[in-house]
């Protein structure tokens, strides 16, 4: 199942407190419930009443009154039975390839430490803020992961450890964080 989370956009902001671009009501209504926490399946069960389905979500993306925030598959558990593989050595990447990395992992951090951590997240904002560097940045992996697991649970860590990874250019780590 492919779980996603949408924010409201400044047109989206804007919708909300002035009316300014008449949305229909129940599409308007969706739009007040979308804070950046919430999932599609969340948001989708909470308005099926009004008769709304995901395409009333496409509608408000397509209006641009709202932004896809973070979206990850959920995962089935991985058996416990697993070998452990070797970690594999990081790839040296040329100059122009480490930078265009390094973003990629700062705003894959940005944006879902505020979206699955919240507040609590706020000193590993910090580290992230202040990393110079993709290896500081993977330095921060377990501390990300184990505050994920501990605020939103085993399947979005264990998600949200996949696409970090593979932003890293590892392997599927089979490391000491238990996804249970």
């Amino acid at each position: 199942m492919n779980t996603s989370i949408y924010d409201k956009t400044a047109k989206g902001r804007e919708e909300i407190a002035t009316r300014k671009h008449q949305l229909a009501p129940r599409l308007r209504t969706l739009l007040v419930l979308i804070d950046g926490r919430r999932t599609e399946e969340e948001l989708l069960r909470n308005v099926a009443g009004l008769g709304l389905t995901a395409s009333a979500l496409s509608e408000l993306l397509a209006g641009e009154f709202i932004v896809l925030s973070t979206s990850y598959a959920s995962l089935a558990e991985v058996p416990a039975e697993t070998p452990p593989e070797p970690e594999p050595e990081p790839v040296q990447l040329p100059v122009a390839a480490q930078v265009q990395q390094f973003q990629s992992l700062y705003n894959f951090y940005n944006k879902t430490i505020k979206s699955t951590i919240g507040l609590r997240g706020f000193t590993l904002q910090l580290k992230v803020e202040k990393a110079s560097s993709v290896e500081e940045l993977r330095e921060l992996r377990v501390p990300y992961l184990e505050a994920v697991q501990k605020a939103k649970g085993s399947d979005t860590a264990a998600a949200l450890a996949l696409q970090l990874d593979r932003l890293l250019g590892m392997a599927p780590a089979a490391d000491s964080l238990t996804f249970d």
